[in-house]
């Protein structure tokens, strides 16, 4: 299958080096409104269309990969569907709800693939989660928190403007939103969300929100630019167990009750005074074990769009999850700016 790029910056990059490995693709070529990132291609074996009207005007190129700032994401999209090419478009994939649902019109209209890079669900991290709860291995799950923390700020281009759609929420939220709606398959009664601007004064760079499902399950979803600590990647908290993973790496365990009758604890002595409460159990009564491995290859998302197009397979990432998850971050920005717990039903 011919494949073409659209925007060939740091991610854009990312992008030729995963289809380059791919037996399934033949790369045709790149388009950046940015003549120097065309030559940076064409000094790396890639060819360079002189324009995007000619790159869609190749009738080779069936797959376009749009890896550009946010707000470009709606028309860039709609042109290459009219155009008659399948589309694969970076995250966020648009600014509003209303933008991705003429995004999906225009695919139907056209009867072409269009699907969002919700590449973050290939991360192993994000696998062993889902293997443990799929497994019930810490019984019924009462709360999971994800998040990701750094301590760089906003990077410095488009992402720290609004108007481009900057901004965490929109950046590395719709990863780990994207994510929990995978990993919880109920809908979200409420959402709260306080974001910080604690080197952004223009977007957002951190939240923290709360994700409230039917069933009473509560996600904690935190991202921060200004975190010289670090947090655990993955806490989650079950009636029999929790587990902790504590970065992209893997390091963690898991530590589950394995004896219920033995309740007694020897109390823990503070300097102000004394808790049983508190206290730990004892190591007879509870048994760790490691986390379960979990291998993935995250070209298999390419594959799947390949197998789309060809009629071959249904796309991972459809449209009512790209939807969902754009309805989502839209109630997180709507808490963050009236200061409110937001009823819904996504």
């Amino acid at each position: 299958m011919k494949w073409a790029l659209i925007g060939y910056g740091g991610m854009g990059g990312w992008h030729v080096r995963q289809v380059k490995t791919m037996p399934e693709f033949e790369i045709a070529g790149i388009w950046d409104i940015d003549p120097a990132r065309c030559e940076a291609a064409r000094a790396a074996g890639l060819h360079a269309y002189a324009s995007q009207e000619e790159l869609l005007a190749d009738p080779s190129v069936e797959l376009v990969t749009i890896a550009i700032p946010n707000d470009q994401h709606l028309p860039v999209t709609c042109a290459c569907l009219r155009a008659g090419k399948n589309v694969i478009c970076e995250k966020p994939v648009a600014l509003s709800s209303d933008e991705v649902q003429e995004m999906i019109d225009v695919s139907r209209e056209t009867g072409r693939i269009f699907t969002v890079h919700q590449n973050r669900r290939w991360d192993e991290d994000y696998l062993t989660v889902k293997r443990i709860l799929q497994e019930n291995a810490l019984g019924k799950v009462f709360r999971i928190e994800s998040r990701v923390h750094g301590s760089r700020g906003v990077p410095g281009d488009w992402r720290n403007t609004k108007r481009q759609g900057g901004g965490m929420i929109l950046d590395w939220g719709v990863h780990l939103l994207d994510q929990i709606l995978q990993l919880v398959d109920e809908p979200i009664v409420s959402v709260h969300c306080e974001v910080q601007h604690v080197t952004n004064d223009e977007v957002d760079d951190g939240f923290i929100c709360q994700l409230t499902f039917g069933s009473g399950l509560v996600a904690h979803v935190e991202v921060g630019t200004s975190h010289f600590i670090s947090l655990p990647r993955w806490y989650v908290l079950g009636e029999n167990g929790s587990c902790q993973i504590d970065d992209f790496a893997l390091h963690g365990r898991i530590v589950k009750v394995s004896d219920w009758e033995k309740r007694d604890a020897v109390p823990v002595v503070t300097a102000a005074g004394l808790t049983k409460t508190m206290a730990p159990r004892t190591e007879d009564t509870i048994k760790t074990y490691p986390l379960p491995e979990v291998k993935s290859d995250v070209r298999d998302y390419y594959r799947n769009v390949a197998r789309a197009v060809r009629g071959e397979e249904k796309q991972i990432v459809t449209h009512a999850q790209i939807l969902r998850a754009m309805k989502l971050m839209e109630a997180l920005f709507r808490s963050a700016e009236d200061d409110c717990v937001v009823h819904t039903r996504i």
